[in-house]
Parts: C-alpha cells; sequence; structure tokens
C-alpha cells in the first residue's frame, strides 16, 4: 500500500495509520534525510528477524540501527557517554549513524552484538512516526548492495511499492529520496571514528 504523507505537514492521521500497522508487526518504508529505510516496532523480535530475512542480514552478526525521536529517548537503548553526548548534540538531528554501546532496555536480538546504532533523522515524517510508536524503530536502508536496481528504485516510492509488495505493508510517499547513506560514527571507544562517510560531515 503507498500512503502518501506530506513532510512539511504531516497529517497525524496518516501517521497514527502507519503507528498502528507497527503495532501490529507491521513493516514499513518510509523516508530520512538519506536514503528511504525499512523498519518495524524495533521491539517485536519477529518484526525484526522478518526485515533482517528480507534484507539478507544475520542480526547476530550484523549491527542494527534503531531510530529514536530525541537524544532523551535514545539514552534508553544505549550508553551515551558524555563525549558522545555533545558530539551527538551537535550533529542531531541529522545524516548520522553513532554506533553506541547497547543499554540493557533493548531486547536479546540487539544485545547479542553489545552495540546499536542510534538515527535521529532530519525529516519530520519519521520523527513523527517514531514519537508516536513510543518505541524506537528498526531502521535498514532500502539500498541493496547486492541488487542491480536502477537507481530510481531508491528514490521513488512507487517503484519501491511495486518491489516490495507483498513484503512490507505501507511504503510512504514522502517524495523522492536521496541516494546518499548517513555518515556512520562509532563511538564504543576513544578516539572516536568515522566507520563510514556518508551525507553527514562532522570534526571529531
Amino acid at each position: 500500500m503507498l500512503l502518501k504523507i506530506y513532510p512539511d505537514h504531516p497529517n497525524r492521521k496518516e501517521i497514527d495509520k502507519v503507528v498502528d500497522v507497527l503495532r501490529d508487526g507491521g513493516l514499513v518504508i518510509y523516508p530520512t534525510d538519506t536514503l528511504y529505510a525499512m523498519g518495524c516496532d524495533a521491539f517485536d523480535v519477529r518484526a525484526v528477524e522478518k526485515i533482517c530475512r528480507i534484507k539478507g542480514v544475520n542480526p547476530q552478526k550484523s549491527n542494527l540501527s534503531i531510530i529514536c525521536p530525541d537524544l532523551s529517548s535514545a539514552s534508553e537503548y544505549a550508553r551515551i557517554s558524555n563525549h558522545a553526548f555533545k558530539l551527538m548534540k551537535r550533529c542531531l538531528p541529522g545524516p548520522f549513524t553513532f554506533i553506541l554501546p547497547t543499554s540493557g532496555e533493548l531486547p536479546k536480538i540487539y544485545k547479542s552484538r553489545k552495540e546499536v546504532g542510534i538515527r535521529i533523522p532530519d525529516n519530520p515524517i519519521v520523527h513523527e512516526l517514531a514519537d508516536a510508536l513510543g518505541n524506537p524503530l528498526l531502521s535498514m536502508s532500502v539500498y541493496d548492495r547486492e541488487s542491480d536496481d536502477e537507481p530510481e528504485y531508491l528514490t521513488d516510492p512507487e517503484l519501491m511499492e511495486e518491489k516490495y509488495a507483498g513484503q512490507v505493508d505501507i511504503v510512504i510517499d514522502g517524495g523522492y529520496g536521496r541516494t546518499e547513506g548517513s555518515t556512520v560514527v562509532d563511538c564504543t571507544q576513544e578516539p572516536f571514528s568515522i566507520v563510514r562517510q556518508g551525507r553527514g560531515i562532522v570534526e571529531l
């Protein structure tokens, strides 16, 4: 199902419709401030496992990322040092993923790696989703390194809906997406390091 939501003024009824699907274990593709992402309620382990199967990811071996509405909620799920907090406060919301040690509040599927990626994108739609859901959103980019899809399948919601029909419940059309991912910053040990340079620019 393709659902149009305008990023400048997300309609609360449409946001609630998506949240109901997420609470029911559904999968959603939504815009961020980088690539479109596939997500679910991060606390619904079955939904998380379903996304991992679709994306060909082993959750026991790969870092998983979650989207939080703000730093306060992020601190519930990750251990954020003072240094990391200052850096994140400077950069967020924005096109960054910060790798941090997990806290005891996340399900075991995350704690098997003892690290979690934290995202707070600068996009009103996904912010409203995470805030209304009350739980973080698991987030995986729709980008697939092994796919030979045309770039339009990364940016055009209608083509994403065509590609993932039967696999996800809703594709949010929040306008055309970008083609560059987030900058990934490892904050698990000092000095912090940039694991992947993406759209976000930061001096550590």
